[in-house]
């Protein structure tokens, strides 16, 4: 009898596991999705052009930050480039 538990254990640990770090990455890439979305529609409207500020690069590093950020690291991306800080 054990070791037929054993196995469904560790099957049932590995599916809950699983379960979690899909749910997770789902919630990542929607939270990095929104965040590109909004710095493109900054740039593609030249909406920081108002303020006398340069459009912000797509490099890696801000995608990288709006990736990890979401919505609050592409809106950190734009106060650092209306204070002049560039990445």
């Amino acid at each position: 009898m054990l070791e037929l538990l054993i196995p469904l254990l560790f099957v049932a640990a590995l599916i809950v596991t699983l379960y979690f770090c899909i749910k997770k990455g789902m919630t990542l890439l929607a939270n990095a999705a929104a965040g590109l979305i909004l710095l493109l529609i900054t740039n593609t409207f030249h909406l920081l052009s108002f303020l006398g500020v340069p459009d912000i690069p797509i490099t890696w590093a801000t995608v990288l930050i709006c990736a990890f950020g979401g919505i609050p690291g592409a809106v950190m991306l734009i106060l650092l480039a209306i204070a002049g800080i560039t990445v």
